[in-house]
């Protein structure tokens, strides 16, 4: 247990039996009434994201999680395979539980959260920023960095990102995970 004063970005609280993400928080201060804790959560068991207001001071049920590195070894009808790096053991999450898993290329590293109280799964995450390659895009524009244009391609997970005029197919590049941005180019 702990109180609202322990509330941090990133923590997972139990609420109502859920599982909940603390995205933001904050503290709402009066002169008259005592002071509130607010928090934006994303629920981790199930996708809703909700806003709670405490007292504070009040009492939290935060929950221990670990994080583990795995690796993605393919996809089929029962959802993405991951091995254990260290011990080999092999888990099977659905397409819900994983953050962009459009960019999930065979043998890449992936962190997995795990519950320490029930020792099972509840969400994984690639790094914040992977490279890629450009399997399909138009031609590039050389010389034309000044504007921000943009024009799709497609990468070689299969899905599609914008990126600057100036990239052509077949390069590497950077792209954000998080916002499927594109970030640089990056030389062979």
């Amino acid at each position: 247990m702990a109180s609202t004063s322990d509330i941090s970005r990133g923590m997972i609280l139990k609420l109502d039996g859920s599982l909940y993400s603390v995205v933001e928080f904050g503290e709402n201060k009066t002169a008259r009434a005592a002071a509130k804790v607010w928090a934006k959560l994303k629920g981790v068991d199930n996708k809703r994201s909700i806003e709670k207001t405490w007292n504070s001071g009040e009492t939290v049920y935060p929950i221990r999680v670990e994080k583990k590195t795995y690796q993605f070894l393919y996809k089929d009808e029962s959802g993405y395979n991951l091995m254990n790096n260290e011990t080999f053991e092999q888990i099977v999450l659905a397409e819900e539980m994983i953050d962009s898993p459009q960019f999930l290329k065979d043998g890449a590293e992936v962190s997995v959260f795990i519950n320490t109280e029930t020792e099972q799964p509840i969400g994984a995450e690639l790094p914040e920023k992977i490279v890629v390659r450009i399997t399909y895009c138009e031609p590039g524009l050389r010389g034309d960095t000044a504007t921000r244009a943009t024009k799709p391609a497609t990468i070689d997970t299969g899905a599609t990102v914008n990126v600057p005029l100036f990239v052509d197919e077949g390069e590497l590049i950077r792209i954000n995970t998080k916002t499927g941005d594109y970030v640089e180019r990056v030389k062979e």
